[in-house]
């Protein structure tokens, strides 16, 4: 079964100024449409793409629980300085095909946290 995704990002801005931009990546037509809950625990938690036959990972959207309140890092690699994502707010990465793993390295435990695989 072909399950394609769709993804666009928007952008708007409203008061003294408006502007309003939609951009759209291209469509994935053998993505794995998989969406998984985890408990990051204290430190690196390495996150590995979904591995399925004829299934290509285009992206990935992190998105926390609404009440977190712990610092999440995403990195390429443990070592790495990393890059602080928002503690509530989705974020949406796209993906070369060849990507295998990221880690995501929280202050904390956090319970909850949603990886939607596109």
């Amino acid at each position: 079964m072909a399950i394609t995704s769709s993804r666009n990002v928007q952008v708007e801005f409203s008061g003294d100024e408006t502007f309003n931009l939609i951009q759209s990546a291209a469509d994935n037509t053998v993505s794995p449409g998989m969406v998984s809950i985890q408990t990051l625990t204290t430190g690196a938690n390495t996150i590995t793409a979904p591995v399925v036959s004829g299934i290509v990972v285009t992206a990935l959207t992190i998105v926390p629980p609404s009440g977190n309140t712990n610092l999440i890092t995403l990195k390429g690699l443990t070592g790495d300085t990393g890059i602080p994502i928002h503690k509530t707010d989705p974020t949406t990465i796209g993906l070369n095909t060849t990507f295998t793993s990221l880690v995501l390295n929280a202050a904390s435990t956090i319970i909850g946290v949603r990886l939607i695989w596109s």
